[in-house]
């Protein structure tokens, strides 16, 4: 079996998705208009492999997925409960320390950082080009804060989160 999907799991045979695969690459098809030989052709599969999604014995890789619904013209996306699109970060090259590694993701990258915003000023080493805030609670406070002042017109008549004290 290659990587590209997995075989459903539990008693009742039933795809193990926590969404309706089978639904995603029938419509799909559909709107293609393809049958599973054609689709399969076109997004470099065995037929066989699209006759299994479909039936509900094989639940596709992500990748594998995306390449089916390609063919149709569709692109996979993550929403939130609102429906609103989550967009993928981007890579910014200067946002990488010197050995090459990606900072966290969870946390907000500092270019040019000031006195204060890195944690070894206070040990009095030398400043790099990039950091990020470590503590969870400075972060929040901040994005709440930049929240409220870039949607000032949601926020008209709401007090704005205190500022956070800057140390250093």
């Amino acid at each position: 079996m290659s990587d590209a999907a997995t075989e459903p799991t539990g008693e009742t045979g039933d795809a193990a998705a926590p969404w309706p695969v089978v639904g995603i690459v029938r419509a799909a098809r559909r709107r293609a208009d393809l049958s599973q030989r054609e689709l399969a052709r076109r997004a470099g599969v065995h037929h066989a492999t699209v006759g299994r999604i479909e039936a509900e014995r094989l639940v596709p890789s992500i990748e594998l997925l995306c390449r089916i619904i390609d063919v149709a013209g569709h692109r996979l996306v993550v929403v939130d409960e609102s429906g609103r699109v989550l967009r993928p970060m981007r890579d910014w090259a200067d946002t990488r320390d010197g050995a090459e590694r990606r900072y966290p993701s969870h946390l907000d990258a500092i270019l040019d950082p000031e006195p204060g915003e890195w944690w070894a000023d206070i040990y009095g080493l030398a400043r790099p080009p990039e950091t990020f805030y470590r503590d969870r609670d400075v972060r929040d406070a901040m994005r709440r804060r930049s929240e409220w002042e870039v949607r000032v017109a949601k926020y008209r008549n709401v007090p704005p989160p205190p500022r956070l004290i800057r140390y250093g």
